[in-house]
């Protein structure tokens, strides 16, 4: 079933029901509009994604879509994944943090008016995709392998190679490998299972 509505969001995630009800609230209390985008609630501004809501097992984030823009409200960023997400930037809490609704607000509003300055980090469009050498060679003994590797969008084909191709260690990435052929010859991207929600 997917969501449709930050209440269908919060019954998914009644163990931080409280605290995304606040982080919304404070959220809605600026020019933000509520929408739902991959299944969880959005705020966008002139239909800009400006800051995303996020619930955990461990912990409830709030997203700032180009929070790697942000230069008076960094102190509580964290990059999702170093190395990867250039524009992407999070504020993590846990279960006893307490929210500090007027510190929120700040990193917010300088949200806001980087969007409405019209400052974006736009994604790299057509970068080169490099085929990890297992990935190559598997195509070589399989070419239905290789064909049905060849239907999925460039965006999917780089999900997989990248996950291939970022462990440090050639078993690591044999076996990352043997994961992902049957996905492949089954038309599964490796994060389809993900966007179900």
């Amino acid at each position: 079933m997917s969501i449709k509505s930050f209440e269908e969001y919060v019954e998914k995630h009644k163990q931080w029901k409280e605290e995304l009800q606040q982080l919304r609230k404070m959220l809605l209390s600026t020019e933000l509009e509520e929408t739902i985008k991959w299944g969880a609630p959005t705020y966008v501004i002139a239909n800009k994604n400006v800051v995303g809501l996020g619930a955990f097992k461990n912990h409830y984030a709030l997203w700032f879509f180009n929070g790697a823009l942000l230069q008076q409200n960094t102190k509580l960023l964290v990059n999702a994944q170093e190395g990867k997400t250039k524009a992407l930037r999070q504020i993590k809490f846990k279960k006893e943090e307490e929210l500090s609704i007027s510190t929120l607000k700040k990193y917010v509003e300088e949200a806001i008016q980087l969007q409405k300055a019209g400052k974006e980090i736009l994604p790299q469009k057509n970068k080169p995709l490099e085929i990890p050498i297992e990935l190559e060679e598997a195509f070589k003994s399989d070419a239905s392998l290789k064909s049905a590797f060849e239907k999925f969008t460039k965006g999917k084909q780089r999900e997989f190679t990248d996950h291939i191709a970022s462990a440090k260690r050639e078993a690591t990435r044999i076996s990352r490998l043997k994961k992902c052929i049957p996905m492949i010859k089954a038309g599964v991207g490796l994060h389809d299972k993900y966007k179900k929600s």
